[in-house]
Formats: structure tokens, C-alpha cells, sequence
């Protein structure tokens, strides 16, 4: 019998948590498609761990939202509905433009270094051809915004959303090429640096809602591969 745990090439021990937390790294930069089959003995044979320990990390990422169990089929990687996803990106633009504003209010020097550090790596992922590993960045920025702006609960339902985001942009975004071109980020930092809410609060709103009217509810299309394939990559 195999036992419940093994360890990456460094010594560490790969446990349920490293496993969930790889898993959505590879969803939330596209690797891993929405509707891709998890399969938990493909799971627990690419990390060299039991099935129990494959199983956990799936439900860690069912509770996430970000894979969906069905009984009798096993483990998917979600796939948002048109109508879920107009509701994801309506929630945030009603909480993370006042996020913004907070944000602004209370920025430091340090939390500035921190933001442009996220777009920096972000044109970097875009110049090696990653485009999905450029989103997840975006996506980390706005949950260090809301990070910034103090308010635990509103920024844990943010993160929530910003993770759904990624699922939302795979099956329905439409304008792919125009993700060098945003310079929405660029505009929030300097509103943050010149301590300017109102103007934060605007940029943010607009912002999400130009990412919105990107989305073609209409059609849903994802490139599917195998798991090997994605976490490989």
C-alpha cells in the first residue's frame, strides 16, 4: 500500500494542501481547463501520493468553488454558467471600487512596491507567452488591493470572486489579444499614489466593468488536455 504522504525533490513533504494549492495554480493560469476531468489516481500517481490524499485535495478545491464533484463521475474542474458569470463580475463591481478607496486611503510606500511588483511580472509572463499566468497575476492584484484596504471579510468574498474570475475569463472572454494593451492597472497605482479615493473608486469600477462587456456570454469555449499535459507545463 502506497503511504498517505511523499516528497517533492527538494524533501518536502507533499501534503493535501500542496496538491489543492498546485491544482489551482494550474486552473487559475488556464493550464487546466474548465470541464477537465481530475481523475483522483492520475492525481495521486503524478504527486507520488495515496488516493486519500488526492481526494482531500479535490474536495480543498470543491469548497473553493473551483472544482465541482458529481456523484458517480468523480472531480471537474468547474465551468461557470453565462448567468453566474455576469453575476460574478456585478458583485465585484459593487464592492471592489469602494476596496479601492480604502485602499488608497491608507497606502504605503510599501503596499506600492508590492502592487507594481504584480504588474512587473505580469508583462514578463506576457512577453515568455503566458498569458493565463499574466491573468492570475491580474487576479493577484486585486486581492492585494483589497489586502491593502483592511477589510477582512469584504476582501476574503473578493478573493472568492477573483477566483471564479479566472474560470469565468477561460470559457468567455473574447478581446484575449487586448490583455497587453490594459493600462488599468497602471492608472490605479497612480490614483494609489497620490492617496486620490474618488479617483481609485472610478478607475476600479470602470475597470471591471470594460472586463465585463469583455465576456461573450454567448458562446463558451475551453481547450481541454489532459492533466499530465497541464501540470507538467
Amino acid at each position: 500500500m502506497r503511504a498517505d504522504k511523499s516528497r517533492d525533490a527538494a524533501g518536502v513533504e507533499i501534503t493535501s494542501a500542496k496538491v489543492a494549492s498546485d491544482l489551482a495554480d494550474a486552473i487559475h493560469e488556464h493550464r487546466l481547463a474548465p470541464g477537465a476531468k481530475l481523475n483522483e489516481d492520475e492525481v495521486g500517481a503524478f504527486y507520488g501520493v495515496s488516493r486519500t490524499v488526492a481526494r482531500a485535495a479535490l474536495q480543498s478545491l470543491a469548497h473553493q468553488r473551483l472544482v465541482e464533484l458529481r456523484r458517480n463521475r468523480g472531480a471537474f474542474v468547474a465551468r461557470p454558467s453565462a448567468r453566474e458569470a455576469r453575476e460574478v463580475f456585478e458583485a465585484r463591481a459593487l464592492l471592489e471600487p469602494r476596496t479601492a478607496r480604502s485602499a488608497a486611503e491608507r497606502m504605503t510606500d510599501a503596499d506600492l512596491a508590492r502592487l507594481q511588483q504584480h504588474i512587473v511580472q505580469e508583462h514578463a509572463a506576457l512577453r515568455e507567452g503566458r498569458p493565463g499566468r499574466a491573468l492570475h497575476l491580474s487576479g493577484l492584484f486585486h486581492m492585494e488591493v483589497a489586502r491593502i484596504a483592511d477589510q477582512q471579510t469584504i476582501a476574503e468574498v473578493i478573493s472568492q470572486l477573483v477566483a471564479r474570475s479566472s474560470l469565468i475569463i477561460a470559457l468567455y472572454w473574447q478581446r484575449r489579444a487586448a490583455l497587453c494593451e490594459s493600462h488599468a492597472h497602471h492608472a490605479l497605482i497612480r490614483a494609489f499614489e497620490a492617496h486620490d479615493g474618488d479617483l481609485a473608486e472610478e478607475l476600479m469600477k470602470n475597470h471591471l466593468l470594460d472586463l465585463l462587456s469583455s465576456l461573450d456570454l454567448r458562446n463558451a469555449h475551453s481547450a481541454p488536455r489532459t492533466l499530465r499535459e497541464a501540470l507538467e507545463q
